[in-house]
């Protein structure tokens, strides 16, 4: 077996070695340049992690059994301790523990291929930094009691007398026990109740593992019968709060208190049954679908709000809660979905923030949340088209929706697109939440709790302390309809796969280089998730019934034309798989100012409306024309007073100010398109002598030209990649990572076959050598090597910056260069020789 994970290494074959850097890719950020190097850093404690976050909960037991079976002869503890296949085997199938042996050699098997456990199928150690990524308390027990107490020790050192003072142990001590042998096997009691043994020094590192508070409840006897029996050891390396004291319980008593279900106590080698519940598919997709295209409805008529009033962006960042909550009643939605629509919006590219100049001082700059260009596009889209870049733009970004509206650690509330919104791992969370309905046969709807269930057990580690987040996520895709009665929908699982607008149809592995694009890129055709909600959703009708109380139905979705046009002439009066619209004096007006005359109007409802258009409508709308303009309103960018009439004249009859497309408005008034200061500029040009006046009427001194505007600033699209997930490695790239390291591994052994001062160039550490050999020095034994033609160790820095050597034959030394042969490969090498570290002639 090998000694160290860099022998186990070397000893691997290609594939088992693409196998590993598939199973584990942060290994490859950036490439490891020999065996060595991969080696070192699959021993870190950060990667080591990685690879634990990712195990379920069987597999980590089976790695705390090989934890806890490894041999004392080399410590416990020791990086060098071998670990038996049989010693876990019989750990891990103890009557009770409810595993088989084939299940615990299948764990094994998924330790070794991530390097995690290393060696042969019999033997095998414990890689270096798992221990420390991992707990203290493997499978929850504690230390040995040597390691904690004398007198603990002398008890834990003769069983039988162990196993008697257990089962005289009182009830209540007994329930401290249990509770204690379930894990983690800390405690903390008060002083008091710690008794005279609180004085005892323990040993070994402080522990990690968070622990049961033994308070008074508990009983303040019980704890201190259990330290003078020497079944409980005080120590003093826990940190503990004032008038308290930590107690362990020692390994020995854990073992022997879950002698009914094997030292690592009840295991769960399947994941837990979750489902039970069955759905109709057809059902799930129908109701995904009507809540899909009702989240499209809300969040257009929330981007229509900003449009018509722009909503302030503080200067802490993100939206103020009175404009969360007008945007929310605005909407007709609530606060908490306002809030993620809005998130959703600014993710999607439809929201961004533009730069204002500020009122109240001269060099504040007010930003405004308001739609982009893209909304105008996104708007005349079809529904299912819309709810993919929503549902899309959702799963990707990293942002929590679910923390707006609470509180922060200084007690100020958290707003929408706020920085505190900001959670780099929320993509991953969403995936993994949704994974896990994806996995579930079609129609099997969880419960929420089972849901967590099964995280808990796929991998828990990265799920403790989440069950909040993972219901936040659970009731998002309720909301957005990517779910339906508690079951991943048809397009959901689509859009899960990577099958929308932004996936590709070639696999990765057989476009490495990503030269091929699908036809839908060159058509832009429909999606997969677009063509399976599209399937769904009612068809979009062109059409209204116009009924005689003034109501128009529109009998299903409307397409987006007819869309733009009953906003603009109906009021909205209720919406479902037929909405209602109303024809009211205001929407005609409405419709009047955008420019319809009365002939378009009546037109308009003629050719959309099934029914006969009602003769109430036509008389409100001949009504509404007949009054509308009656009154006109305009505006001007400057205006002209004078009480010399004679003088406006001149004014007005000069050529030189034609420019200005002056008009007369009164006897001792002239307006102008052209702002004010642009205008006495072109007077006093003229040899005018014009003064300015403010909005009173009081004559100004001075006039300020109005400051520069910033232009409207576009939003940053949001990356569609999860920053914190691992670099998904293809086939082709696996084969030339481990090509790499196959040359980069020969290098290595180039470099320790090399002379000393060559291998002390390099960087390693040579007995007897104190300094790398000098340069002028390396210079004279090339030369003296060409004119030899010996073979020449040469030691060099290599364009990445590594340090290498190799064997040559030089052939020339000129211009600043080495020229030499490799007689093993048959081919020459030039050498900067400002690169060259080191020359030795080879014996």
């Amino acid at each position: 077996m090998a000694n160290t994970l860099a022998d186990h290494l070397r000893s691997r074959s290609d594939a088992e070695l693409g196998d590993l850097l598939r199973l584990r890719p942060d290994l490859v950020v950036p490439a490891p340049t020999d065996i060595a190097t991969l080696a070192a850093r699959a021993q870190s404690r950060v990667s080591a992690a990685r690879a634990l976050d990712d195990l379920d909960e069987f597999t980590l037991r089976i790695l705390d059994a090989a934890r806890l079976c490894r041999e004392p002869s080399a410590g416990a503890g020791s990086a060098d301790a071998a670990v038996e296949l049989d010693a876990v085997l019989a750990m891990a199938t103890a009557p009770g523990s409810g595993a088989t042996a084939a299940q615990v050699r299948a764990a094994v098997d998924r330790l070794l291929a991530r390097c995690l456990l290393y060696g042969s199928a019999g033997r095998f150690r414990v890689a270096g930094g798992v221990d420390e990524a991992s707990s203290p308390y493997p499978a929850g027990l504690g230390r040995p009691a040597a390691d904690l107490d004398d007198r603990v020790a002398r008890r834990c050192a003769d069983p039988a007398a162990l196993r008697r003072t257990l089962l005289s142990a009182p009830p209540s001590a007994r329930a401290v026990l249990d509770r204690l042998a379930a894990g983690p096997p800390l405690g903390t009691v008060t002083t008091a109740a710690a008794g005279p043994a609180a004085g005892t020094q323990a040993r070994e590192a402080p522990a990690t593992a968070a622990p049961a508070a033994l308070g008074p409840g508990d009983g303040v006897s019980p704890v201190r019968w259990l330290v003078e029996a020497g079944l409980l050891a005080v120590v003093t390396d826990e940190p503990a709060t004032a008038g308290s004291q930590a107690v362990e319980l020692p390994r020995e008593v854990g073992l022997l208190l879950r002698r009914d279900t094997g030292p690592l106590g009840t295991l769960r080698p399947d994941p837990p049954a979750a489902g039970s519940a069955e759905r109709d598919p057809k059902a799930v997709d129908s109701t995904g679908a009507g809540q899909a295209m009702e989240l499209v409805r809300l969040a257009g008529a929330l981007l229509e709000a900003l449009a018509a009033e722009p909503a302030p962006l503080l200067r802490t960042g993100g939206i103020g809660v009175r404009e969360l909550r007008r945007l929310a009643r605005a909407g007709g939605v609530s606060e908490s979905l306002a809030g993620l629509l809005i998130e959703i919006g600014y993710a999607a590219g439809l929201l961004g923030a533009a730069e204002l100049p500020a009122t109240a001082s001269r060099t504040a700059v007010d930003q405004q949340i308001l739609p982009t260009g893209s909304y105008d596009q996104w708007i005349n889209e079809p529904v299912a088209r819309r709810w993919e870049r929503l549902a899309g733009a959702w799963l990707a970004m990293t942002r929590r929706a679910g923390l707006i509206g609470r509180r922060d650690d200084r007690d100020r509330p958290i707003t929408a697109l706020s920085t505190d919104v900001e959670r780099a791992g929320a993509p991953t969370v969403r995936r993994t939440v949704l994974g896990v309905l994806a996995a579930l046969p079609p129609g099997a709807a969880p419960t929420a709790d089972e849901v967590l269930t099964l995280l808990a057990w796929q991998a828990p580690r990265r799920s403790r302390g989440r069950d909040e987040l993972h219901r936040e996520v659970l009731d998002e895709a309720a909301q957005l309809g990517v779910t339906g009665l508690g079951v991943l929908t048809g397009y959901g699982r689509s859009l899960l796969a990577g099958e929308g607008r932004d996936g590709r149809d070639i696999a990765a592995d057989d476009d490495p280089l990503g030269v091929r694009v699908t036809e839908r890129e060159h058509r832009g055709a429909a999606s997969t998730v677009e063509r399976a909600l599209d399937d769904l959703l009612p068809s979009p009708v062109d059409h209204v019934l116009v009924q005689a109380d003034l109501t128009v139905v529109v009998p299903g979705p409307p397409e987006p034309t007819l869309a733009a046009e009953l906003e603009l002439v109906a009021e909205l009066e209720s919406t479902g798989a037929a909405s209602v619209h109303r024809v009211t004096p205001a929407s005609v007006r409405r419709a009047l100012d955008a420019g319809y005359q009365a002939a378009e109007l009546h037109e308009l409802f003629a050719r959309r409306s099934r029914t006969p258009v009602p003769q109430g409508l036509t008389y409100l709308i001949d009504d509404s024309a007949r009054t509308h303009g009656g009154l006109r309103a305009g505006s001007a960018g400057g205006y002209l007073r004078s009480d010399d009439e004679a003088l406006l004249a001149t004014v007005l009859a000069d050529r030189r100010l034609a420019a200005l497309s002056l008009r007369r408005l009164a006897p001792t008034v002239l307006v102008s398109v052209v702002p004010a200061g642009r205008m006495l500029e072109a007077l006093r040009q003229a040899g005018y002598a014009p003064v300015p006046e403010d909005g009173t009427g009081a004559a100004l001194r001075t006039g300020r030209p109005r400051a520069r505007r910033a232009p409207v600033r576009h939003p940053v699209t949001l990356r569609s990649v999860d920053p914190l997930a691992a670099p998904k490695l293809t086939a082709p790239r696996i084969s030339g990572l481990v090509e790499q390291l196959r040359r980069g591994e020969a290098a290595a052994r180039a470099v320790r076959r090399a002379p000393g001062p060559v291998r002390a160039a390099a960087g390693q550490a040579v007995d007897g050598l104190a300094a790398v050999q000098a340069h002028s020095q390396a210079l004279a034994v090339l030369q003296q090597a060409v004119r030899d033609k010996a073979l020449v160790w040469v030691g060099y820095v290599d364009a990445h910056g590594a340090a290498a050597s190799r064997l040559v034959r030089p052939v020339s030394i000129g211009a600043g260069y080495l020229r030499a042969e490799d007689e093993r490969t048959e081919t020459l090498h030039t050498f900067a020789l400002q690169r060259v570290t080191a020359a030795v002639v080879h014996d």
